[in-house]
Formats: structure tokens, sequence, C-alpha cells
């Protein structure tokens, strides 16, 4: 008995020694043995393996070319991305800040905020301009779209304005054709700040107040007054007959006037020898909005009518 007791008890010391050994080897390792283990492993994982080419040993982590170049692809693809994203980013900052004329650290809701305010007050004290929209229904659906379009420029141009006109569509109802094409074509047309009426703008303003802005007058605009009501007529290129908007304010007994084209700028030549003084009503308004900020017609001419009109300034006669 004694003796298998002794020989036990030898064996227990071996085992225990032999896991004291065990022990310290893996002390010795430490987390570097580990985290080569798990290193290798994960090499394993991602690193593509081709035909006849085989791991190197050690602690150097291997891909395949193939995988090195693909990485390298998607990490310029994402770099690009993220560039023009900021380039971006930054030219439409540029913009609102240059359109605005307000400091870049407003926020947009304070911007909207004050744009609705300044839209308001022109409103109650501001210069008045009324879309005649009472002669749309012989007009073309691309006519419609093209006259939805500039309606929507025209908005937003008056939006950007430091003195906004108040804007008024008169013979405009809401189940018409062209009221779809805007509500297509123009985001958020619905909550435009501007007045809406079926009413024709003859019956809706005091006819001594009242200046038909026509190409066919006989007298140029001289100044924008904040008492009378200027009235353009809703057509497109395509549809233009001569003298409508003249005979019908001739019919109404109503002022007319032309913007001072004549005046300020001259005929250019060009091969189809085409000169028009007919304008879009966004380019129609961009001049009176420019004036009336400015009191400079040449400068509010130069931003509306455009070189293809067949007029330049007369300053810049070759």
């Amino acid at each position: 008995m004694y003796m298998d007791w002794k020989l036990e008890r030898s064996a227990q010391k071996t085992e225990s020694h032999v896991l004291q050994e065990q022990e310290v080897t893996l002390e010795g390792t430490g987390e570097d043995g580990i985290s080569e283990s798990f290193q290798l492993l994960q090499i394993d994982v991602e690193c593509e393996h081709q035909d006849g080419e085989t791991l190197p040993t050690g602690n150097a982590v291997w891909c395949s070319k193939n995988v090195q170049r693909k990485q390298r692809r998607w990490e310029k693809t994402v770099a690009a991305k993220k560039s023009k994203r900021k380039q971006e980013k930054e030219r439409r900052k540029a913009n609102r800040v240059g359109n605005s004329g307000i400091c870049p650290q407003h926020s947009k809701r304070f911007l909207k905020s004050l744009t609705k305010e300044r839209l308001l007050e022109a409103k109650h004290s501001g210069p008045r301009l009324c879309i005649d929209l009472s002669m749309t229904n012989h007009m073309s659906k691309k006519e419609l779209s093209r006259l939805a379009g500039q309606i929507g420029r025209l908005y937003g141009s008056n939006k950007k304005a430091d003195r906004p006109f108040w804007i008024c569509l008169t013979g405009f109802t809401t189940d018409s054709p062209l009221y779809e094409e805007c509500l297509r074509m123009n985001d958020g047309f619905s909550s435009y700040l501007l007045d809406i009426t079926e009413e024709d703008c003859f019956s809706l303003f005091p006819l001594e107040t009242l200046v038909y802005l026509t190409p066919d007058s006989e007298h140029a605009l001289e100044d924008v007054d904040l008492n009378k009501v200027y009235i353009l007529g809703g057509l497109v290129d395509e549809s233009v007959q001569k003298k409508v908007t003249f005979q019908k304010a001739q019919e109404h007994s109503v002022k007319t006037a032309r913007l001072p084209i004549q005046e300020y700028m001259v005929r250019r030549q060009n091969e189809k020898n085409y000169h028009s003084e007919i304008l879009a009503i966004n380019q129609a308004f961009d001049i009176l909005s420019t004036y009336f900020d400015t009191q400079n017609w040449p400068e509010a001419l130069k931003k509306g009518v455009s070189s293809r009109k067949g007029y330049v300034l007369q300053n810049s006669v070759e």
C-alpha cells in the first residue's frame, strides 16, 4: 500500500510539473502569440488564394495582387465621391449666399422666414404685377408647359429680389390644364406666396391704375410707379399673334407701355437677320425687377434681353 501511494503521488507531481511548464510557455508567448494566431486566421479568411501561390510565413500580412488592386480601386472611388459631394455642397452654399446677399451663418429656416416676410410686405406696400392668363384656352400642351415653367422662374426671381413685387395670377382657374402643368413642373406651387383668382385683371383693379406691358405700345416705360398695377400677357412664342395684348388693353381703355428696348439697345446684325422685342414673362419681369432695384435701364435690359433677340446695348456695339 505504501508503495502504491508513493507511486501515485510521484505521478501527480510529474503531471503538475508538465502543466506548469505549459503555462509558462503560454505566458511566454503572451498577447503576441495569440495575436499572431488570429492574424494568420484572418489572412486565411480575407485573402484570396490563387492557383500556384502560397502564403508566406511569419507576421507578414499577404493578399493576392487581385485583391490589392480591387482595394486600391475602391479607395479611389470612395475618395472621389467624397470630394465631389464636398465641392457640390460648397457650390450650393456659395450660390445661396450670392443670390440672397445674406451672410452664410443664417439658417435655412431664418432665410425662409425672411423671404416670406419680404413677400408679405410687398403685398401691402410693394409694386404689383398681374399675369393675365385669360388667353390660354387655345394653347397647346407644349405651350402650356413652357408658360408654366416661365411662371415658376418668375416666382423664383421674385423670391430672391431685395425689393420683390406682389404677384397676382388672374383669369386662372384651379381646374385648368395650365394649373395642372404648374403643379407638375414647379415644386411647391400650391404654397407659392401670390394671389390666384379666376377674375379678369380688368375687373379686379381700377382701370386707371393698370398699365399693360406690350411690345406693340407706342409709349416706352420710363419708371416703375408703386401706385400702378403692371400687366404681362400670359402667352408664349408659339402662340403669339400680333397686337393681341395691345388690342385687349385698348378694348378696356387701359394704358399701355413697352419696355425701353429701342431707347437703350440697337439691332445687331446676325445670320438670320432676326430681331424681336417679344420676351417671355420671366424675362420681362427680370427687367422690371432689376430696374426697380437699381434704377438703371441699361443694366436691367442687359439682364432680361438675351443676345438671341438680336439686340445689344448701344455701348456694346463693336
